[in-house]
């Protein structure tokens, strides 16, 4: 059986070597072994409570082959609560119903559905991914964003999502109409599901992305919408090491404020990285050293989102080169298992707890909701009263919270001081050795 081999190339049902692609095996939709022991069938996957919001930010993909790793083996070893699970198309032969590659309708799985119980059963949770590069998309067949979104809710009620991803690359990406209906997909959705995260993906640049990635935000902008955040891929484009990814998302930076009328600090907040591990198609290569400095200034400007494609192949292959060749079950490069994985739990922030997260774990003002207003501040909710403070004054941002998750820019107030967060954070005490808030001074 052939695996897909890359982010840029990972056509459910195909991949992409020097630009030539190959016929997966009707293996790829074989029922899954969890643990060893084949996962019990069934088309849906039962609801669970809700995660708080960075860990759909970190999330790395997972495509759902037959031959991809045990998700709960990767979640014991790295502490990863979430997964991208990829990728929701258009049937092959046209229409508007959903189906996993392109080939298998949700309302008859017996695949996805038991490896999305099984990470629910060890405490997690998933997003599912949209689109990919290449296959033919809902956007594209459906013939309004209204019939888009149905087609979407659908996926979303079967496993009882609280995360999606709108991975909107070619053909789709050159399609105006096209990306129309899924970025008013993506609001409608957000509307009708209070609090689900939402991330749209697109490819990068050097220049941030390019003029097909520009005339995306415009649309968002022309709608009035805002998701979670616009992530950009640097890489497949000339790209090389740490310097050119973190120089691309600073141009992406710079297009987010001009484009979407943002401040500095809500285009930091809105903004994501998705990278690739390992050997790209293109002979790029990013070391675990690369992911440690993106992590880095991911954290240090504040970012919404930081992933990578993905968790197929966070492993070694044999030899560690691959034989100078590209791998869709491994990084050609060397490696720990799971390495790749773990810089997304240190975006993350935190430890995860060792017991199940409640229903409660993210309200919608608990963490970076859904809002299209994006100057909203995603920490306490802004009715909460003001504090006293210590030196008997009083503070009128509100009051740190422990249980809390917040944002950067999310201001509150701490033992009589006002603090800024730099960037995500929860349960990190304002002043604390984590460094994470700012002291703006007394109240």
């Amino acid at each position: 059986m052939v695996s897909i081999s890359d982010r840029k190339s990972r056509v459910p049902g195909f991949w992409r070597t020097a630009r030539a692609r190959v016929a997966v095996g009707a293996a790829a939709s074989a029922a899954l072994a969890v643990g060893g022991v084949l996962a019990a069938t069934g088309s849906s996957s039962a609801a669970t409570g809700a995660l708080s919001h960075n860990w759909y930010a970190s999330a790395p993909y997972l495509f759902v082959d037959g031959s991809q790793p045990d998700p709960t083996q990767v979640m014991a070893a790295t502490g990863a609560k979430a997964f991208e699970i990829a990728f929701i198309l258009a049937p092959n032969g046209g229409g508007c119903s959903p189906t996993w590659n392109g080939t298998d309708p949700i309302g008859g799985d017996t695949t996805v559905g038991p490896v999305i119980n099984a990470i629910r059963g060890a405490g997690g949770d998933v997003s599912v991914s949209i689109g990919g590069y290449g296959g033919t998309k809902l956007g594209q067949t459906c013939g309004t964003a209204a019939a888009t979104a149905a087609a979407y809710q659908q996926v979303v009620t079967q496993y009882g999502l609280h995360a999606m991803d709108f991975d909107l690359e070619e053909p789709e990406y050159e399609n105006s109409t096209a990306i129309a209906n899924e970025l008013g997909a993506a609001q409608i959705l957000q509307r009708d599901n209070p609090g689900m995260y939402i991330s749209v993906t697109m490819p990068g640049t050097a220049a941030g992305t390019g003029w097909f990635g520009t005339q995306l935000l415009d649309e968002a902008k022309s709608l009035g919408f805002s998701p979670d955040n616009f992530s950009i891929m640097p890489f497949d484009g000339g790209f090389s090491g740490a310097a050119s990814q973190t120089g691309a998302l600073e141009a992406f930076h710079s297009l987010l404020m001009t484009h979407l009328g943002w401040d500095s600090a809500t285009a930091y907040a809105h903004e994501g990285i998705s990278s690739m591990n390992g050997r790209t198609d293109a002979a790029e290569f990013f070391y675990q050293s690369d992911f440690a400095s993106v992590l880095s200034y991911a954290t240090s400007h504040g970012l919404g989102r930081y992933t990578f494609w993905d968790v197929n192949r966070d492993r070694q292959c044999n030899p560690p080169d691959n034989n100078g060749t590209l791998s869709g079950s491994c990084s050609s490069v060397p490696q720990n298992a799971w390495d790749f994985t773990k810089y997304t739990v240190q975006f993350a922030g935190a430890t995860p707890p060792s017991t199940p997260p409640s229903s409660t774990a993210a309200s919608p003002s608990a963490s970076a909701s859904a809002s299209p207003s994006p100057s909203k501040s995603a920490g306490a909710s802004p009715s909460a009263s003001p504090s006293k403070s210590s030196g008997g004054g009083t503070c009128t941002a509100p009051a740190w919270n422990s249980t809390t998750a917040y944002n950067g820019g999310a201001v509150v107030s701490y033992s009589g001081h006002t603090w800024t967060a730099k960037w995500w954070t929860e349960a990190d005490t304002p002043g604390g050795a984590a460094g994470v808030w700012t002291d703006d001074g007394p109240c």
